[in-house]
């Protein structure tokens, strides 16, 4: 038997972030709470600011039936002489039953003593009080907060609970408020709660209240104002998806509206503009024929036939963030760019001054430089000064941290830079190399531009990674406050981007020197682990051209890519054997010494896997793929071998003659990939 529940819970407003990353984990949570109660049952949940909605069409009246099952002693222990020892009374006296209502069964090819316990499940009703308490106290939004007399917190004070089972109105108590049939409308409609008699009713009485219950349906109904707004005004409004379902989560009855502000502040740059209108107001930007307008739009939560009040009040409030904003950067044009003050900014303890890091990535720079000086050439001209323009990029990279506007935005570190550069009439190298030297700084990012840019990136990136693990910052497990994750793979894009040549043995260890001693096969090794989780492939084929001592990122990547291919293409599963084979017998081989005298080839199988081996050796092949392909096409000749050669026979030097052969081939395959190591 079964009855429609209502479940809502009443609070003040939510805080919209904290709530959206809580949000995936919610009905989880509830589920695990159901079960605990042997009530796990299809819901639904629903939010506004105001309101947490839990819906059942059909809630069970009565909990499952429990089922437990005991297991005692052994026959031969529990009773002598047909008489109960202490064994089976105290098994009997666990299940609370006496020991004649025990039973038997067979456990581990034995007969032991057994007793299946049935308890009927308790109403629903008298636990619903529960479920709802502890899954309240499971959610976790970060910061709670107490209120009134309550001992407990949560994320914002709980007003009000409705809770309906069927017609039946739930009576319990939690965080201090006792539970109702009622709920409080859309501020505009009432302050007052109104009240329901069945828990469907719930729904449409919502709706009257002014309620926009459901998370969809508010998204839909901005996105058609945001629609009817570009028509009527020939605009196009940038939806940012983050900053959507943030309003989204704080409206009950959203509408969009567009205001407007002075076009003198379109002098500050698009993304300060933007920048204030999304993390300050949450308002979307507005652009004309593809440049920002001096028009935004702002999601009301207001019901009412005249919004022209609301949009002014708006319009005020934005007037003084962007006088603001435009006096902060009006003040960085006339201060300029200055590094020098960069000395007095620390960058981490241990590791000196945002200066001192700008140090060492100006000897990076350097070592840079020499590695690639003549694509950069050749891309950019005039050799004697593109050396001194990447100083000077490393010097200003950071020196807009100085700057009021970055002060006030930090997320506009390095972009602010752009434009004070280009404002001072410095060299585009350098004012686009300060805008891009973070990239890529998340998992869709773009890359630098240039390889200018490209390099001036690096050498902040590994200056992170290499300087914070000087100090024993090293992530942990999740753990990984600096980002250097995401530097390091920051560092492979790149690096594959431009195809530059790059060891992250030998170059890093090279850049190590002008850091605290450390282990430095530590950064080596946190590198290897980011060439796993890089490359989307099996990860055998990953530790098989590791193996192979391949540490150039470059060369890596296409070694792994080639012989993915082959071992994802048809046939190869069945085919692989062979070469285990090869990998097997070349276990105890000297590769120091081998050497295979052609003279001591005795039948025609291993001559003729000699000449076919000798041919794939001494061929030119274009890319590593084609190498593979003619080593994985000896499969017939080295069948040939095995099946008509015996290897291990008396004479010695026939004996290794053989083995060596059979180590050469391994050894080719070794050059790329390590054929042992691979699992298909």
């Amino acid at each position: 038997m079964s009855k429609p529940l209502l479940i809502e819970i009443g609070v003040e407003e939510l805080p919209a972030i904290p709530f959206l990353k809580e949000y995936p984990n919610i009905e989880k949570k509830y589920s695990q709470v159901l079960q605990k109660y042997s009530l796990l049952c299809e819901f639904e949940f629903y939010y506004t600011p105001r309101r947490l909605v839990l819906w059942h069409r059909e809630f069970p009246l009565y909990q499952a039936d429990k089922q437990e099952e005991f297991y005692g002693a052994p026959l031969n222990i529990a009773y002598k002489d047909e008489k109960p020892t202490p064994a089976a009374l105290g098994f009997a006296k666990k299940c609370g039953v006496d020991v004649d209502e025990l039973q038997t069964a067979i456990k581990g090819g034995k007969e032991v003593l057994y007793y299946k316990k049935v308890s009927s499940g308790s109403k629903s009703k008298e636990v619903i009080g529960r479920i709802v308490d502890e899954f309240l106290k499971s959610l976790n939004f970060g910061k709670s907060m107490r209120w009134g007399y309550n001992e407990e917190s949560f994320i914002r004070p709980i007003r009000s609970i409705a809770c309906l089972l069927g017609s039946d109105v739930v009576e319990f108590e939690s965080f201090g408020v006792k539970s109702l049939n009622k709920a409080f409308p859309h501020r505009h409609i009432s302050y007052e709660p109104f009240s329901f008699d069945l828990a469907g009713d719930y729904f449409k009485k919502i709706q009257d209240a002014g309620i926009t219950l459901f998370a969809d349906e508010r998204r839909q109904n901005i996105l058609k104002d945001f629609k009817d707004i570009e028509e009527q005004n020939s605009v196009k409004i940038e939806i940012d998806d983050d900053l959507l379902a943030e309003v989204v989560a704080i409206t009950e009855h959203p509408k969009a509206l567009m205001g407007s502000f002075d076009e003198e502040f379109l002098r500050v740059p698009a993304e300060v503009i933007m920048t204030s209108m999304k993390e300050h107001q949450r308002y979307f930007p507005v652009f004309k024929n593809g440049i920002l307008s001096n028009n935004f739009i702002v999601v009301s939560n207001a019901i009412s036939d005249d919004y022209s009040l609301i949009i002014s009040g708006n319009e005020k409030v934005l007037r003084a963030r962007l006088s603001d904003a435009l006096f902060f950067y009006e003040n960085d044009l006339k201060n300029g760019l200055d590094f020098s003050g960069l000395r007095d900014v620390l960058f981490l303890d241990g590791l000196g001054s945002v200066f001192d890091k700008e140090m060492r990535e100006k000897n990076i720079i350097d070592y840079l430089y020499k590695k690639y000086e003549k694509r950069l050439v050749a891309q950019n001209g005039d050799k004697d000064k593109l050396l001194d323009l990447l100083h000077r990029s490393v010097l200003f990279s950071k020196a807009d941290l100085l700057s009021e506007v970055v002060y006030e935005f930090t997320e506009l570190q390095g972009l602010m830079g752009y434009y004070y550069a280009k404002a001072a009439g410095e060299d585009e190298l350098i004012s686009l190399s300060i805008k891009e030297q973070y990239l890529p700084n998340s998992e869709d990012s773009p890359l630098p531009s240039k390889l200018f840019s490209a390099l001036v990136a690096l050498s902040n990136k590994i200056d992170s990674l290499m300087a914070l693990f000087s100090i024993g910052k090293i992530p942990t497990g999740t753990k990984d406050p600096f980002a250097l994750r995401r530097a390091a793979n920051g560092i492979i894009k790149i690096v594959l981007e431009y195809g530059l040549e790059f060891d992250i043995s030998k170059d890093l260890l090279f850049i190590s020197k002008q850091y605290k001693s450390f282990d430095f096969t530590l950064i080596e090794q946190f590198f290897i682990e980011r060439i796993y989780q890089f490359f989307d492939v099996n990860p055998s084929l990953v530790k098989s051209v590791l193996n192979s001592g391949e540490r150039d990122i470059v060369r890596l990547s296409l070694k792994i890519q080639a012989l993915d291919k082959i071992v994802n293409s048809s046939g190869f599963k069945e085919s692989f054997t062979t070469f285990k084979r090869v990998a097997n017998i070349i276990k105890n081989i000297d590769f120091e010494n081998i050497k295979i005298d052609n003279k001591l080839l005795e039948n025609s199988e291993e001559m003729g896997l000699y000449s076919e081996f000798h041919k794939v050796k001494n061929g030119d092949f274009e890319t590593y793929e084609s190498k593979l392909d003619a080593l994985f096409a000896l499969k017939p000749f080295i069948d040939d071998f095995f099946d008509n050669v015996m290897v291990n026979v008396e004479d010695e030097k026939i004996k290794t003659n053989r083995q060596n052969l059979i180590a050469s081939i391994y050894q080719e395959f070794k050059a790329i990939a390590d054929i042992k190591e691979i699992s298909v």
